[in-house]
């Protein structure tokens, strides 16, 4: 498995929303780059970063921070928020971002996963939270009447990477992952499938793994780390250990 530590990214800080809530957010740092250098320092290979401002006004808030931070060396990075049409994917991608997640727009319009897939294959993410069993879009403030499995189904993957899985109600609770759905999501998925949503501790990370699961590709976490749950090191070393030779 790959751990993909987290960075959210709100009104240029590092935070944590509870259940996708932007009301209910807690601060963990001033310098989104600084907390992207400290993960890089702590061997991190991949960063997964949301800009929460641009998922919910649909626009690259934070586009130039996320850009500095995908010259760091050594590291990749996973972005995700408001990215809504083929021309923000490329300028992300062309400015070193190794992979661009996209959800709202591709759930309301497959053809623009078609043609991202297409443009960049291999380098496309697509991110599908639930809140309540049905997906939800704009930053997690709307649902829709589509659940996971239905989408998937008819959804156009060829050349997308790599699905990223978010249970809401667990975002940021620290209550553990909700191992039921993602098993259900993984058993319905042509591509691999990234966890995210509830870790609190190193036996979490143990249970993803004991899935066995194939299409298991790795996992994101922010809370348990920013609250001192496990270090990323810990962490690393865990998932690494868990690593295919």
């Amino acid at each position: 498995m790959i751990f993909f530590p987290a960075i959210d990214i709100k009104g240029g800080k590092v935070v944590r929303l509870t259940q996708g809530d932007y009301d209910k957010v807690t601060e963990y740092a001033e310098d989104p780059l600084a907390q992207a250098q400290g993960f890089v320092a702590a061997g991190a290979s991949w960063i997964h970063v949301v800009d929460l401002d641009a998922a919910k006004a649909g626009a690259p808030v934070n586009a130039k921070l996320i850009q500095e931070m995908a010259t760091l060396p050594g590291v990749q990075i996973q972005i995700g928020g408001g990215i809504r049409t083929v021309a923000m994917a490329e300028t992300y991608l062309n400015s070193g971002v190794a992979r661009v997640v996209v959800g709202t727009k591709a759930v309301q319009d497959p053809s623009f996963l078609a043609e991202l897939g297409d443009a960049f294959p291999e380098k496309v993410a697509l991110g599908l939270d639930t809140k309540g069993g049905r997906i939800a879009i704009h930053g997690w403030t709307q649902t829709v009447r589509l659940k996971v499995d239905e989408f998937i189904a008819t959804a156009p993957m060829q050349g997308i990477a790599c699905l990223i899985f978010t249970d809401i109600a667990r975002d940021g609770m620290l209550t553990g992952p909700n191992l039921i759905a993602l098993q259900e999501v993984m058993d319905h998925s042509p591509i691999p499938v990234i966890a995210s949503g509830g870790v609190a501790s190193l036996q979490d990370l143990k249970k993803l793994y004991a899935l066995k699961h194939p299409k298991l590709l790795g996992v994101i976490s922010g809370k348990a780390i920013y609250e001192g749950r496990f270090t990323l090191g810990e962490a690393l070393a865990l998932t690494q250990k868990y690593s295919p030779e």
